[in-house]
């Protein structure tokens, strides 16, 4: 919005210009967003405790401590980082570019998917929110719009073509079929993110660098200059989701603050669902879908624990793992929780690092 306001006055104000640099602008986004949430942040608390009651129902079938240190936490902590996130974004992003619009359309759309399952689980004081065929299904339809909008608003052959990292050239258009394959990565995020949300401070942290990686990706993308020389797909408009990224960097951090252990509150399905559709939608866009899977590597471990628990235990009666997702597994070998929190935090920052380094080894 302060762009489009603002920057038209440059000619007669020069200080106006200094609103062109997305830098700038994804800056200010990365500070609004982290002094709103700090602020909105104690009144949703305590909003939310005095509506839901006994709270966040805790999975029966879960380590045992947390039927003892998390009982009574509210949920649905995201609508702080909602809030946060879009106000930031429309604040100091570009209203004319397209891709902001439809990365904050999952964004919202998937918070309120999130929002419906964990008003279910409060209501009924279970762990068994929205039936999970009904909420595939809405993420899914969601998804497809997404993707025909992005499509659309890409330059052909770059809109349905598939990037690999690593190699100069290497790319496969995929026709028809990059619908199908888009829409599994925005939701298949959303849902690896869900997953990985079952410790204090799990989740956020590893979504944040995540973010920093398509903050970093978003901005070469869409700058054709960079683009050329770092030899990946030119974006035109790209740029402008480093404002998105930068708000979700700022209003995670936020978000932080209280979901820290021990968490005076969890981010629930409203928060978890919308961030992985988020960035999912941010690697459609950029063409960096691949990427996304290197530096939400976490997320792909924690989705994959709890396939192949499902498998082996459905075909051999076996389990794999103690516990699944993977973090409850290293919870039941003794870990501490904090433990566990902060190691995965730092496989995640290695993850991110070595998803940037794609960007120049080729």
């Amino acid at each position: 919005m302060l762009y489009n306001l603002l920057y038209p006055l440059s000619d007669q104000y020069s200080i106006l210009n200094i609103f062109k640099y997305l830098t700038f602008r994804t800056g200010g986004a990365i500070f609004t967003a982290l002094i709103l949430c700090f602020m909105i942040g104690p009144m949703i608390i305590h909003w939310l405790k005095d509506k839901q009651h006994a709270c966040q129902p805790i999975r029966e079938d879960g380590p045992e401590s947390h039927l003892k240190t998390k009982q009574g936490t509210p949920t649905m902590g995201g609508l702080m980082i909602l809030i946060s996130l879009c106000v930031s974004t429309l604040l100091w992003a570009d209203w004319k570019n397209t891709f902001v619009w439809v990365v904050l359309g999952i964004t919202i759309v998937f918070s309120l998917i999130g929002f419906s399952d964990d008003y279910l689980k409060v209501s009924k004081k279970n762990s068994n929110g929205m039936r999970g065929k009904l909420k595939l299904l809405l993420e899914f339809s969601c998804a497809f719009i997404a993707v025909w909008l992005i499509t659309e608003a890409t330059v052909e052959p770059t809109a349905t073509t598939l990037s690999f990292p690593f190699f100069k050239k290497l790319s496969l258009n995929l026709f028809l079929f990059y619908i199908p394959f888009a829409m599994f990565v925005i939701v298949g995020s959303s849902n690896a993110v869900n997953l990985t949300d079952g410790l204090d401070g799990l989740a956020i942290v590893p979504v944040m660098v995540v973010a920093f990686v398509f903050l970093i990706i978003s901005y070469v993308a869409g700058h054709a200059a960079f683009a050329t020389y770092l030899q990946i797909s030119y974006i035109a408009g790209a740029g402008e989701l480093a404002v998105f990224c930068g708000a979700l960097i700022g209003a995670g951090l936020g978000f932080l603050w209280f979901n820290a252990p021990p968490a005076k509150i969890f981010m629930g399905d409203t928060g978890s669902l919308m961030l992985g559709g988020a960035l999912g939608t941010i690697s459609v866009v950029t063409k960096h879908e691949i990427a996304l899977a290197i530096a939400g590597g976490l997320f792909v471990l924690e989705t994959f624990s709890v396939i192949i628990q499902v498998v082996s235990f459905n075909l051999g009666g076996r389990r794999v793992f103690k516990m699944a997702p993977l973090h409850h597994h290293f919870e039941k070998m003794g870990w501490p929780e904090l433990t566990v929190v902060v190691r995965f935090w730092i496989v995640s920052i290695i993850l991110g690092l070595i998803a940037l380094s794609t960007l120049k080894i080729r």
